[in-house]
């Protein structure tokens, strides 16, 4: 009798562990599918550096700084751009684990052409890393796969549709800042625009005490015996606050010949710290059309862009809509 329940009491005690020994196990499992299907980094304040290479060698380094993001160690990053990545680290969210018949093509893809990914914190300790393929058929998931895992999944953002790959495959200077001239209104010390071909409509605007003195940028131009208009200046000095390229034209073949030109117009804006912008303003001429009914020769458009050469270092397409607030002429500014 006493050897029968020592019998029992043991095979109580073994099938106790064995149960929590595959209870574990089951555990274990659950939580190596759950950080299997976990793409998202919700906390993205915490995220100091965001890390992407390509199969091809091709690397984005983007970097937070006080404020603002920086690209590659020494561009100011585009904030439409890194707002876009950092709204799909935060969100994505796996829309449905493939059939198995698809996981090795899903697997050869993100081998071959995925991006690797890798997000760190302020201390350079790893966050997480995986990959990002292609995208399903219908464009509304993305192939994607934790560094550490072997089971690939097709994500999503909820609410949105489209391949979350376009947001991480940027190249060079897409993740630039396009802004040419930035500077707060109140900041500004002086501003010059020069016309060479109009000379009479160049000017210098400086700023004088509590107000402002607008002069001619050529002496042999005459003053406005006119007093400056009331609130002028400063509406003027309104529109540097934020000018936008359309994008880089650095690698231009036509860049070298156009800058030999002579441009529409230079303008410089110089802070109360000494900063300074210089942009020379090209036209883009298109040629004139012809009609087809007539056979007559069409007269060109107005210009609608400019090839900008920002301080000698970048050369940017820009819109006539977005900077003609400041081609202002000298009379503009008084009674």
């Amino acid at each position: 009798m006493n050897r029968t329940l020592f019998l029992f009491i043991a095979f109580l005690i073994l099938g106790a562990g064995v149960a929590a020994w595959y209870l574990s196990r089951q555990d274990d499992k659950t939580s190596l599918l759950a950080a299997e299907r976990s793409f998202a980094v919700k906390d993205t304040a915490g995220i100091y550096r965001i890390f992407i290479a390509d199969r091809k060698g091709g690397q984005s380094n983007l970097e937070r700084q006080n404020g603002y993001w920086l690209f590659d160690g020494k561009y100011k990053a585009r904030p439409t751009a890194v707002n876009n990545l950092l709204d799909a680290i935060s969100r994505t969210e796996v829309k449905y684990k493939p059939p198995r018949a698809a996981v090795p093509a899903m697997v050869k893809s993100l081998a071959t052409e995925g991006l690797k990914v890798e997000l760190y914190d302020k201390r350079g300790d790893l966050i997480k890393s995986y990959y990002v393929g292609g995208a399903t058929s219908d464009e509304r998931g993305t192939y994607m796969m934790n560094a550490d895992a072997e089971e690939p999944y097709v994500t999503q953002l909820a609410g949105w549709e489209g391949n979350l790959r376009f947001r991480y495959n940027l190249v060079g200077e897409d993740w630039r800042d396009r802004t040419v001239i930035a500077f707060e209104p109140e900041d500004i010390a002086a501003v010059s625009v020069e016309y060479p071909k109009q000379r009479n409509k160049s000017f210098m605007l400086q700023r004088d005490g509590n107000g402002f003195s607008v002069l001619p940028f050529y002496e042999i131009n005459a003053q406005s015996g006119r007093p400056v208009n009331k609130g002028t200046a400063e509406a003027y000095l309104v529109g540097f606050k934020s000018l936008v390229a359309e994008g880089f034209e650095n690698r231009l073949p036509q860049r070298d010949s156009i800058s030999r030109l002579v441009p529409f117009s230079v303008v410089k804006v110089k802070d109360k710290t000494g900063k300074e912008s210089i942009v020379k303003f090209y036209p883009v001429f298109y040629e004139d059309g012809v009609d087809p009914k007539t056979g007559q020769q069409l007269p060109a458009p107005a210009v609608e862009r400019y090839y900008a050469d920002c301080n000698g270092q970048d050369f940017m397409m820009v819109q006539h809509r977005v900077f003609g607030k400041i081609f202002w002429a000298y009379d503009a500014f008084f009674e």
